[in-house]
């Protein structure tokens, strides 16, 4: 099966995620549940421009959220020329239920100084610990 990919792109700032729940590094026993997921930051545009920071909200399926800031990612600020791409992985940290939610912001500076954010699209967490079930419309 393959991963599930998601896409969203802002003033020609492409971000992919795909999501992997660890199983190895979960404990469904002890109610932690952990994924990787791994993001490519692809530069679409016509001018440079430099990760600054990072903001994330984490929810779980019982709507508890955790909020994660920071300059750049993996302890870098990558800078993005035009046609340029930037790829990591990272984890969620622990959730206490065995599915959830990640969506983001990313703030960029062009060379100019001007700073935007650029949208990281949400994604899902889940894991086979959930019975999940689908309703009719």
């Amino acid at each position: 099966m393959s991963a599930r990919q998601y896409r969203r792109t802002t003033r020609s700032i492409q971000v992919i995620v795909t999501p992997t729940y660890l199983e190895d590094a979960s404990e469904p026993a002890r109610h932690a549940y952990v994924w990787q997921y791994q993001i490519r930051i692809e530069n679409l545009g016509a001018e440079t421009v430099c990760l600054r920071s990072r903001h994330w909200r984490i929810t779980d399926a019982a709507g508890r959220q955790q909020e994660v800031t920071g300059e750049g990612v993996v302890g870098e600020q990558p800078v993005l020329g035009p046609g340029q791409w930037f790829q990591y992985e990272s984890h969620s940290g622990y959730l206490a239920t065995p599915s959830g939610g990640m969506v983001g912001v990313y703030e960029m500076v062009t060379e100019g100084g001007e700073c935007f954010d650029v949208h990281i699209p949400g994604f899902l967490l889940e894991s086979p610990h959930e019975a999940r079930e689908l309703r009719p419309n």
